[in-house]
């Protein structure tokens, strides 16, 4: 199996543009994570994303599994888009990295719909210590690999306040992406208030 890397890297650059900084993080007993940061529009524009960089590098293994196939399991990165010049976001480097680390570390499969937790704000002043990950193929399309490996899928991260991840756990993710929609709630704002959830 080639290394999967150099092709997603191409992907994010294909979907996103040129990076214009990039952050390597390694964890005991894990592969090198790196987040790349993308600025939309060029230099001007008011998006910033991060995207992972490492975590496809090997199949998520289901963690009751005896033997982790090297082969065959999914795949993913994970994207966060924000608005840029409200918060410092830019330490949102490390949390991403340790969410992206978490199946090697924890031997949890990041999936669509999923919480992840990052016990402390995303970034200094956050109103947010967790995320949603939603559905692939939008922004970023998913990465075709050579059979029988599984794609690999570029989820976004949506930034949840405490009351929302708490009412998410209660009536699931559909519920919770139909109320931000409902109430036009913009999700890359890095300073927004918990939608309304009476």
């Amino acid at each position: 199996m080639a290394d999967v890397l150099p092709l997603v890297e191409a992907r994010l650059r294909t979907a996103l543009g040129e990076p214009d900084a990039r952050a390597a993080v390694t964890f005991l007993g894990t592969d090198r994570i790196e987040v790349l940061r993308f600025t939309a529009g060029g230099t001007d524009g008011d998006i910033v994303r991060y995207a992972t960089l490492g975590m496809s590098a090997q199949p998520m293994a289901d963690p009751t599994a005896v033997l982790a196939d090297p082969v065959k399991g999914p795949r993913a990165e994970l994207v966060l888009s924000v608005r840029r010049g409200i918060a410092d976001t830019g330490k949102v480097l490390r949390p991403l990295a340790v969410l992206a680390a978490s199946p090697q570390v924890e031997g949890v499969i990041v999936a669509p719909g999923a919480s992840l937790d990052v016990g402390g704000p995303l970034w200094p002043g956050a109103p947010f210590t967790s995320v949603l990950v939603a559905e692939s193929g939008g922004l970023v399309e998913d990465l075709e690999l050579d059979a029988p490996a599984d794609p690999v899928r570029f989820l976004p991260l949506l930034p949840m306040t405490a009351n929302e991840a708490a009412w998410k756990r209660v009536h699931g993710a559909q519920a919770l992406q139909e109320r931000w929609l409902t109430h036009g709630t913009d999700l890359r704002d890095p300073v927004r208030k918990s939608v309304p959830l009476g």
